[in-house]
């Protein structure tokens, strides 16, 4: 059985706007189910431990959760997980087939300085283990090295949340920095998919996913690189939906495949009432 290791933001605040955050609850719970469901042992986490602060925004009406969402909130498993989550320190040293980071506003602010984390990384990265992340989650690959102390993210490919979309949201005077931007700086080849819709990169280990969209497609990409041989029955299940060729994002390889698309919404867009107000 793969052990997962699912690192959650434990920063609650927006900045300096007075507003919650924490971590986007469908980029948490999506990949969660995908894993668990698929055999996967996923160990919830956190940087500090202790109750996993979640994006109040990311809880909508009944109505409009996602399917994860829902089942995640209804779960006493689940719910008992991320209220009870162990701190990074505490698990960092076990061994792990896969780490994984969920997004939201609040790893902007704790897993860039996280030297735990960017060893756990830089390390896992090293070893030929999975390193996934989605949407803002990628911060947390920002201060891994590989082996040769370059960035991790040099010359791979990287997606994220992406400066368009953080304008749209209306909260790019908000964050400590621009994602995308960064991952630029630091000689990742990033890449994107129309703001807001599913867009996931796998790369060699590396699998990473734009938005909160892109959950499910990450998570995907993870089982397919746990279960190579099972690649084409994930390829063909019902969440994926072809919208013209494009270059795969598998095993670091260009071929024709599909792109991963989604309808839009999600992290944060569109806010309840435009763009988020002011404190």
């Amino acid at each position: 059985m793969a052990m997962v290791l699912i690192v959650a933001t434990s920063h609650d605040r927006l900045g300096d706007t007075g507003h919650p955050t924490g971590v986007w609850l469908e980029e948490l719970a999506t990949p969660y189910y995908v894993l668990v469901d698929g055999g996967a042992d996923a160990t919830l986490a956190s940087v500090k431990g202790g109750a996993i602060p979640v994006d109040p925004r990311s809880v909508l009406p009944p109505d409009s959760d996602a399917a994860s969402v829902k089942r995640f909130l209804a779960d006493p498993d689940a719910q008992k997980r991320s209220r009870n989550s162990p701190a990074l320190a505490a698990v960092a040293s076990e061994a792990f087939d896969v780490v994984f980071l969920p997004g939201g506003h609040g790893p902007m602010w704790d897993l860039l300085p996280n030297k735990t984390l960017a060893a756990l990384i830089g390390n896992a990265y090293g070893s030929g283990r999975v390193v996934a992340a989605v949407c803002r989650g990628p911060v947390g690959l920002v201060s891994a090295r590989r082996a040769d102390g370059q960035p991790l993210v040099a010359g791979k490919r990287v997606t994220g949340f992406t400066n368009a979309e953080e304008e749209a949201v209306g909260l790019t005077e908000a964050v400590p920095f621009l994602l995308e931007t960064r991952l630029r700086e630091l000689g990742g080849r990033f890449e994107n998919g129309p703001p807001f819709t599913a867009f996931a990169v796998h790369d060699g280990n590396l699998i990473t996913g734009q938005n909160p969209k892109s959950s499910e497609p990450v998570a995907k990409y993870i089982l397919e690189a746990l279960q190579p041989h099972q690649a084409e029955a994930w390829r063909a299940m019902p969440f994926l939906r072809r919208a013209g060729p494009m270059a795969a994002r598998t095993n670091g390889l260009a071929t024709s495949g599909p792109r991963w698309r989604a309808r839009a919404g999600g992290c944060g867009w569109p806010p309840p009432h435009g763009r988020l107000p002011a404190a």
